[in-house]
């Protein structure tokens, strides 16, 4: 499988993660939907769908590429694309929340 779409998926993985949790547990979480655009909060079911679409594609490349991930090849550029968006979201939500916290 190419190592873009590995990328692509591991990135859409993690993406998915903080939004089905918040629109799981009724918490309201910034989307692109959200005004402003990734920092405004939208409501937990825009969250819960944004996070489902997210995890659908993810699995639908996976089949489309007919990937096992059995191999490292495989493996390795999923995860760091599931790592790399993990960190830009955890540093670009840090920023988000202490945006919120100043007066």
């Amino acid at each position: 499988m190419p190592i873009a779409m590995n990328l692509f998926i591991g990135a859409l993985l993690c993406n998915a993660i903080p939004h089905l949790v918040c629109g799981l547990t009724g918490e309201r979480f910034p989307t692109p939907f959200a005004r402003p655009r990734g920092i405004g909060l939208s409501p937990p079911v825009v969250n819960f769908v944004w996070g489902a679409f997210n995890a659908l594609i993810a699995l639908l490349l996976i089949s489309s590429a007919d990937a096992h991930f059995a191999q490292a090849d495989d493996l390795i550029p999923a995860a760091i694309g599931f790592a790399v968006m993990g960190l830009y979201l955890a540093l670009h939500f840090g920023k988000v929340k202490q945006r919120q916290k100043q007066p």
